[in-house]
């Protein structure tokens, strides 16, 4: 047998199902053993006292994606892959936004271009259909589902990317047809126009109102309309960022009656509140906090811990959407100054997702860590067609495995991150357990919290049929 490039000794393997200790053989970025002694490697790690955990897979990120005019992202590709391995993950799914009046194909084929050659860890992309015209959803979003695209994102919200009802149906048509999975982001556009024009009208515009235009009756309203167009479709859906109980509720009334509707849900919904969008005394700070849905309240985090272990949720991602704050191309954009409207809507968060749900679930004892791993990262290529290429540790597998300690207590802080914004939600916020080493395709890309991985040495792969249709 020829020689194995690297032998993993001493962990314990954790998978959604298991739990044992073992070596690990890999060979040309896969696994080809695991057993109790494995000899005959190139290199070895030692990770003994350690747990050995599939790679983290990140279904729900935001980079160098058009956010407005004079709004800028602050990562790119580089900078985004760099962060998300130093947090314990191997690949991530970003999104291909289409803008409206263009190419649906020209857009993905032009953000392809920002990913080649700058990924430390593997990227896929999900679409983002703003424009669903009769060439898109007759030619062009096929080819790409075969093109191994297959999955796409549908907004409910925002002046540039609204759907209407009808093309919502149209576009869930095209998926139920074509075999994708839609992704859909539920909040009701024209309620959340009415409420903001009146907090303007009343001179609420500091960031906080922002929460106040969004209240969970406009995600509720959303969430059900969303689930009753699949029905009637006969499509599964993927609601994201689920943000409380009421939507919470929603999916769980579906799952219930048998309805093929899947749920998200992120770190900001466990952890942080409204008030955190108050800043000091209802300052500019509190647009750091600003995303959509909004941060809720203590209630709604004891919620979606319930949606989490009572299985409501498939996938637990971040929502990784990352701006600078002191800059004028992000938070701080002039107009932000006007009206929460203006503040651009996202936090950065690809980094700190797994030490945070490794801390507030396995650590305080609300989950498994069976569950952590299904939850963070075997659901996700399930659902999004990567597995079993990846979500596991098993033969066969691409070697995507991080080494957690799960006992290292540490407070998370802006200056020891990687992402491209200057301040991280979570600054002070104490966790226990922590990745310590990030092995992606048999690389080790994060060693000790240090960056050793090679640019480029990512790629874009393609991606076959969810597990859901």
């Amino acid at each position: 047998m020829a020689q194995l490039d690297l032998a993993i000794r001493g962990g314990t393997i954790v998978t959604a199902s298991d739990e044992f200790r073992a070596d690990i053989g890999v060979r040309d970025g896969r696994i080809v053993s695991i057993a109790d002694r494995i000899e005959g490697a190139a290199k070895e790690i030692d990770a003994t006292g350690l747990l050995a955990l599939p790679g983290g897979i990140d279904s729900h990120v935001h980079i160098s994606q058009e956010s407005g005019p004079d709004v800028v992202m602050a990562d790119d590709f580089a900078s985004a892959t760099r962060a998300a391995a130093a947090g314990g993950n191997t690949t991530i799914l970003p999104f291909a936004l289409q803008i409206k009046g263009s190419s649906l194909r020209a857009c993905v084929e032009e953000y392809r271009k920002l990913a080649e050659g700058e990924c430390y860890i593997d990227t896929s992309f999900h679409l983002i259909i703003s424009d669903p015209t009769a060439v898109v959803l007759g030619q062009e979003l096929p080819a790409l589902v075969k093109d191994g695209y297959t999955s796409f994102k549908v907004f409910m919200t925002y002046d540039d990317l609204v759907l209407s009802d009808k093309q919502l149906l149209e576009v869930f048509e095209v998926a139920r047809r074509e075999q994708a999975l839609v992704m859909v982001h539920c909040e009701g556009y024209d309620a959340i126009r009415h409420l903001t024009d009146r907090l303007e009208r009343e001179g609420h515009i500091a960031p906080y109102f922002h929460g106040t235009s969004r209240p969970q009756a406009v995600e509720r309203e959303a969430t059900h309309r969303a689930i009753s167009h699949a029905e009637i479709i006969g499509v599964p859906i993927m609601i994201v960022h689920v943000s409380g109980r009421e939507a919470m509720e929603q999916v769980r009334w579906a799952q219930q009656r048998g309805l093929p509707v899947h749920a998200e849900t992120c770190p900001q919904y466990i952890t942080l509140t409204a008030d955190d969008m108050k800043g000091l005394n209802m300052d500019m700070s509190g647009a750091k906090y600003v995303c959509s849905p909004p941060p809720r309240d203590t209630e709604s985090q004891q919620a979606i811990w319930e949606g989490i272990t009572g299985g409501v949720f498939q996938t637990f991602s971040s929502d990784h959407c990352p701006f600078r704050y002191d800059d004028p191309k992000g938070k701080l954009t002039p107009n932000s100054r006007t009206s929460f409207r203006w503040v651009p809507n996202g936090i950065p968060g690809v980094e700190t997702r797994l030490p945070i749900f490794f801390s507030e679930g396995v650590s305080k004892g609300r989950i498994s860590l069976q569950k952590f791993v299904e939850l963070t990262s075997t659901n996700h290529a399930r659902i999004y067609g990567l597995y079993p290429r990846k979500g596991s540790i098993g033969v066969g597998f691409d070697a995507d495995i991080v080494l957690w300690d799960p006992k290292l207590k540490k407070t998370i802080r802006q200056a020891d991150l990687h992402h491209g914004s200057d301040y991280t939600p979570w600054e002070g916020f104490e966790v226990t357990g922590w990745p310590m080493t990030t092995i992606a395709r048999g690389r080790v890309v994060v060693d000790n919290g240090a960056i050793v991985g090679t640019k480029g040495a990512g790629e874009v792969i393609r991606r076959g049929t969810s597990i859901l249709i």
